[in-house]
């Protein structure tokens, strides 16, 4: 249940910037020039607030965020549903948002949009209401997630990545720029183009990310048996639940809770070869 919170004065606030007295902002916070942070937020130690940035009600900000000039945190959702009902926003800890970034709270009674910690939402980028974004995420210039998507953690969303609502990212996944997204992305694998499609495992993600070279040969199997051996989509998630992998028994259980079906493979030429999809 909400409580109403207390305000107490930020260690460095510009003397220009509106602060509400139904604010609760962290002692070692800053606060710059003419930002606005409205009734009942919450913004923790160590956070610095931009100059003409807007923090709106019912929002809550972990500790050491870094929220540029002009974004805007929690404005009411874009649903056509929306009455005004109470609902929240909700940010972990030392997540880096720049410029003109709009994350709204969610729609529905006590319901909440989520993003997690340590992500990066560069200049431009949207997440509409009732998303829930895990950590470690790098969503470049000018991404937009429609409502109810899930991104789950160490995805790359390329400039300007159009996102259907309630389509889910999965871990790892990078999608190249401007690609459209009307499918669940799978997890470990580069989705690029328009229509967007599976190019290969995301190789140099997965080296950066320490994966071992056993987890990424598992991996390269599993897409060949997915998108280029042509079997039926059951029997190829049987033969996954046979390896001794945890990446790709993720991969596996993602693809089995797809409700909007996944993003296909890219067609071989001359092969007439292309991946398989939820029926």
């Amino acid at each position: 249940m909400y409580h109403p919170v207390r305000r107490e004065t930020p260690m460095e606030a510009h003397p220009t910037a509106v602060i509400s007295p139904r604010a609760h902002v962290a002692h070692d916070a800053r606060v710059g020039a003419y930002a606005v942070i409205e009734d009942d937020v919450l913004i923790g130690e160590g956070c610095e607030i931009g100059a003409h940035s807007v923090i709106k009600r019912f929002t809550t900000l972990g500790a050491r965020n870094r929220v540029f000039e002009h974004a805007t945190l929690g404005g009411e959702p874009q649903d056509v549903k929306f009455g005004g009902e109470r609902s929240r926003l909700l940010i972990g800890d030392d997540n880096l948002i720049r410029e003109g970034v709009t994350i709204h709270r969610a729609s529905g009674e006590g319901c909440a949009t989520v993003v997690g910690s340590r992500n990066f939402l560069m200049i431009g980028v949207h997440v509409a209401h009732n998303c829930a974004v895990g950590d470690d995420n790098v969503f470049a210039n000018n991404a937009a997630l429609a409502g109810h998507i899930t991104v789950e953690d160490h995805a790359f969303l390329s400039n300007d990545v159009g996102c259907h609502q309630f389509v889910r990212v999965g871990r790892f996944a990078m999608v190249g720029g401007k690609s459209k997204i009307v499918q669940d992305v799978l997890p470990f694998f580069t989705t690029d183009g328009n229509p967007a499609r599976v190019r290969g495992l995301n190789t140099v993600g997965l080296r950066r990310a320490g994966f071992t070279p056993e987890s990424r040969r598992a991996l390269r199997r599993a897409h060949r048996l997915l998108f280029r051996e042509g079997l039926p989509l059951a029997p190829a998630l049987d033969a996954l639940a046979e390896f001794d992998d945890e990446h790709v028994r993720h991969l596996a259980d993602f693809i089995r809770a797809s409700r909007r079906g996944f993003t296909r493979a890219a067609r071989r030429k001359g092969s007439g070869e292309d991946g398989g999809e939820l029926s």
